[in-house]
């Protein structure tokens, strides 16, 4: 288990990230709005409303009419910005802050945040195709955030990341490695304990959407695979300035020593 905390990779097309922190900021108010300072029974109204419930879509349930807020097909989109708890958020929101500026930069903003929705519904549509009839409405970002980590994966893999390792030793390592093995470790999880409370199927989903579109949606010319290794701490270095001599002409052109080399 691994936390990102930052990395140094430095945007190239945009100036800033807007998507994605147009992103954050709005699943924090939405949060705010449906947990803290919510009421319960409104808090359970928008989990029924806007959570996606696999049953509903599948036709193996109905919803009471007075609970229903969207159409049932917006809820591969709005499932994406419910989340149950604080650190449930806080680890979607720190996860986007710290890869989605760069696959913004590589996918351009428009491009980016059909990625990301996209990635969400791939996410949802997963975990309705390993369950169809569940009845438990599914929330959270992870789906899309899934995503955006499979397309940082493909796009930056040697860029250095400086992670927390187990909660509590910080290493810098190279995307590649942290982001294998999270990938890997939602497969595996999907395989060994499917009926968790956590819907690996979701997040498989996403992974398996942002492969497959930031090879599709990347701005023409941005390569896969195109960063070298920097160090987060690394520092710039001016190069020293170097003073030219004029080149003598003719007139003060001395000649050569009996060593054959110019004197001063």
């Amino acid at each position: 288990m691994f936390i990102p905390l930052h990395d140094r990779n430095t945007l190239k097309h945009i100036k800033v990230q807007y998507v994605t922190i147009s992103l954050i900021v709005i699943n924090i108010v939405v949060w705010l709005i449906t947990g803290p300072i919510a009421t319960e029974e409104f808090a359970n109204a928008t989990l029924l409303g806007f959570g996606y419930i696999p049953a509903l879509i599948f036709d193996y349930a109905q919803l009471d009419p007075s609970l229903i807020i969207v159409p049932d097909g917006f809820t591969f989109i709005t499932y994406s910005f419910l989340h149950g708890g604080f650190m449930h958020l806080a680890m979607n929101m720190l996860f986007l802050w710290v890869f989605g500026d760069n696959v913004e930069d590589a996918l351009g903003h428009f491009r980016f945040l059909v990625f990301y929705l996209a990635c969400a519904a791939a996410g949802a549509l997963a975990h309705g195709l390993l369950d169809p009839a569940s009845e438990a409405p599914l929330i959270g970002a992870s789906g899309a955030i899934s995503g955006v980590v499979a397309a940082y994966f493909l796009l930056h893999p040697k860029v250095r990341v400086w992670v927390l390792v187990f909660f509590r030793i910080p290493l810098p390592l190279p995307a590649a490695i942290p982001l294998a093995f999270w990938i890997g470790q939602q497969f595996f999880m999907l395989v060994v304990d499917p009926g968790s409370g956590v819907s690996w199927s979701a997040h498989v989903g996403g992974i398996v959407a942002g492969l497959v579109l930031v090879v599709i949606l990347r701005r023409r010319g941005v390569p896969l695979f195109d960063r070298t290794i920097v160090t987060p701490r690394a520092v710039e270095h001016k190069a020293e300035s170097v003073v030219v001599s004029p080149q003598p002409t003719p007139e003060t052109r001395k000649p050569p020593t009996p060593w054959g080399r110019p004197t001063a």
